[in-house]
């Protein structure tokens, strides 16, 4: 065993205490490392006085996944464990089917934690899991932040996941399962070729005859990790004394894009995008690149629903209209990021102000900010009658404020 690798109950053990709470919700498939991570998690929260509950996800992929359900639910009745089978119903859904699949596991897994006021959900991912990712990013051409290895902890919807695994070869895993006479469920999907994770599985093999193994490649992701942390810090260092927050918009000062390493100014540019739009997800490498360069050259751009404008001082980054015109809520919730308050009545609705409700503002331009941004900023409407654009100064009786969670920039 090497230095980096645990048994699965030192792990286990190790892991588990240091999270807080008293519930611990397992997703279990039935696959070897689920299930002998159900196993693991039993044995020590029946020493650590900790509830337990588990669940499995259905996703009517495959037939075999009821019996194999059923079976799960087996194990846990002999634990003493209560279980659940969530069911997925999108399972006719275009596009990436495992990436569209992968987001319903978690969004199914959020809403039963809540439900069962579960403090982590615990995963099943093992050393062979970081290995077989890092393969995956490497014939993706992926920097530092694709080949890190994934988190221990993480949240979702809301909802804590751990993953306590981490340091654990699968392999390890099945001999603690063959030892105490488990059976687990070999999906044949883990067979089939046409998955990228499967092809990763079978280089592992042939690469470990350079001494490549699963080990070394887990490893090299947690050294990318710590690069990651790195590169993350100096650029949190750099959006506090280059960025401000200007109603809702990002204002960097342009010199944070030209005067510093590019892959830091990437990053800051990205996470820029990502508080604005509040996409969970990262652009893309190649228009982040380019729209950079684009600010580079004293130019802008659009890109993940933002707007980027750029003078001689500052860059804006701010909400496409184009992004946001077609939002509306009467619940004084605004696009996952502002709230309006104000004399509500019936027929009220919140939309973006856009050019007709500007043309009703004649004294706009009071307000500093910059056109772009006031049409693309919450306005209370009434049919077709503007009531309130509160960033336009428009109606006093009314304001409009950024959620607490989105307030803040890299706090």
């Amino acid at each position: 065993m090497s230095q980096s690798e645990k048994s699965p109950e030192h792990a286990v053990s190790e892991f588990l205490a240091s999270l807080p709470g008293l519930t611990l919700g397992v997703a279990v498939s039935g696959g070897s490392d689920s299930l002998a991570l159900l196993h693991l998690v039993h044995e020590w929260a029946r020493l650590n006085h900790t509830k337990v509950v588990a669940a499995t996800v259905d996703h009517g992929l495959r037939p075999e996944a009821v019996d194999e359900a059923r079976q799960v639910a087996g194990v846990c009745e002999g634990l003493g464990v209560s279980h659940t089978t969530l069911t997925w119903q999108g399972a006719g859904s275009g596009g990436n089917i495992q990436s569209i699949a992968r987001d319903a596991r978690y969004s199914l897994l959020a809403d039963w934690a809540k439900n069962e006021q579960v403090d982590f959900v615990l995963l099943g991912h093992t050393q062979d899991d970081l290995a077989e990712n890092l393969l995956i990013r490497l014939a993706r051409r992926a920097g530092v932040d694709g080949l890190a290895a994934m988190d221990d902890r993480f949240e979702r919807q809301h909802q804590r996941f751990a993953r306590p695994l981490l340091d654990v070869p699968r392999a390890h895993l099945q001999s603690y399962l063959q030892d105490r006479d488990i059976q687990w469920v070999d999906d044949p999907s883990n067979e089939d070729e046409v998955f990228d994770r499967v092809r990763a599985r079978r280089a592992l093999v042939t690469l470990a005859d350079v001494g490549i193994d699963s080990s070394a490649l887990a490893q090299v992701s947690r050294n990318m990790s710590d690069a990651k942390v790195a590169l993350h810090d100096q650029m949190a260092d750099l959006a506090w004394t280059h960025a401000r927050i200007e109603s809702g918009d990002l204002v960097i000062r342009r010199e944070a894009f030209t005067d510093v390493p590019v892959e830091i100014s990437r990053r800051l540019l990205l996470v820029a995008l990502q508080w604005v739009s509040g996409n969970g997800y990262a652009a893309r490498r190649e228009p982040l690149v380019a729209l950079l360069r684009s600010i580079q050259q004293n130019q802008g751009g659009t890109l993940q629903g933002c707007l980027v404008t750029v003078d001689d001082q500052n860059c804006r980054i701010g909400r496409e209209y184009a992004a946001v015109k077609s939002l509306s809520a009467v619940d004084g919730i605004w696009d996952g990021r502002w709230k309006l308050e104000g004399p509500y009545q019936p027929g009220f609705e919140v939309r973006a102000l856009g050019e007709e409700g500007l043309r009703q503002v004649p004294d706009w331009r009071e307000s500093g900010l910059v056109r772009s941004s006031l049409i693309a900023s919450p306005a209370v409407w009434g049919g077709d009658m503007l009531v309130a654009a509160p960033l336009a100064g428009y109606n006093k009786a009314w304001s409009a404020k950024l959620l607490p969670e989105r307030a803040v920039f890299l706090p």
